[in-house]
């Protein structure tokens, strides 16, 4: 048997490309091959040239050049000529799967069980291109000119969950939404520089969570924190607080720590559970 490209196939290591056993008449050989190239790429090899990529699924240089460029041209994978590494775009491999059944369905309960406690909204969201969509949804009231439901999107910049989000890109991904984005105040308090964004996704970085002013809209605070699947953040959730009432608090200050706190934590049990699989 020959492989895509004409020649013979090599016996294989990790990641294997076999996911099926190869007798079955039902088995795609090449579509095995080329998630395998995809999967080759990971924390440790961010970034591979064309001889490592062969060397770590057993593919023949000219196999592994044909599916990375066909990658490449489907805009999974980039490349400078000598290396590979995989685009943001390959992310939607998996969100159809997170945001259709899973992540959704383990966020839910835990999202309904902040509200409660706090009186107010809360969501979860994912990056999809320059925008956050809503993936999960709880609300006590609505705070937004804009109703927010399940599929609702937003600039990512502009919003605490976005911020969360953009703030977990390796720098080559964070790059290409900046070309891609266009950066403007939405509101008097907005940014609307990328160096402005910039300092602020630094800050975001290194706290771990986001807290937004009245950004998106007037009269709207949130607080947003990451959902990781291992070290890799695939999700925000966040609090949606009305402003006027925050600011009505005897200790605003205290209020938005305290909601802080409890948003962190809700974001650490469905990373838990979404680990787990529960």
């Amino acid at each position: 048997m020959t492989d895509a490209a004409g020649t013979a196939p090599k016996a294989r290591r990790t990641p294997k490309a076999d996911g099926a056993p190869a007798a079955s008449d039902q088995y795609v050989q090449s579509l095995a091959r080329g998630l395998a190239v995809i999967r080759a790429f990971d924390t440790d090899h961010p970034v591979m040239t064309l001889t490592e990529v062969a060397a770590r699924t057993d593919l023949t240089r000219a196999t592994a050049r044909r599916f990375l460029h066909t990658l490449v041209e489907l805009g999974y994978v980039r490349t400078d000529g000598k290396t590979f590494a995989l685009t943001a775009q390959v992310l939607q491999l998996g969100y159809a799967y997170l945001s259709g059944l899973s992540l959704p369905q383990l966020a839910q309960p835990h999202l309904e069980e902040l509200s409660l406690k706090l009186g107010e909204s809360t969501s979860a969201a994912v990056l999809d291109g320059t925008d956050i969509a809503y993936i999960a949804r709880v609300t006590t009231r609505r705070i937004m000119n804009i109703g927010i439901t399940v599929g609702t999107r937003f600039p990512a910049y502009a919003t605490s969950m976005g911020r969360v989000l953009l703030a977990a890109l390796p720098p080559e991904q964070l790059k290409e939404y900046l070309a891609a984005a266009e950066i403007k105040p939405l509101t008097p308090r907005g940014i609307g520089t990328v160096k402005d964004l910039l300092a602020v996704l630094e800050t975001v970085r290194a706290q771990g969570w986001c807290l937004l002013d009245q950004e998106l809209e007037l009269g709207l605070m949130s607080v947003a924190a990451p959902v990781y699947h291992g070290r890799k953040v695939i999700a925000a959730v966040n609090v949606s607080l009305q402003a006027q009432s925050v600011n009505a608090k005897p200790d605003p200050q205290a209020y938005l720590d305290f909601v802080r706190k409890e948003i962190v934590a809700t974001a650490e049990k469905i990373s838990a559970d979404f680990s787990t699989g529960r």
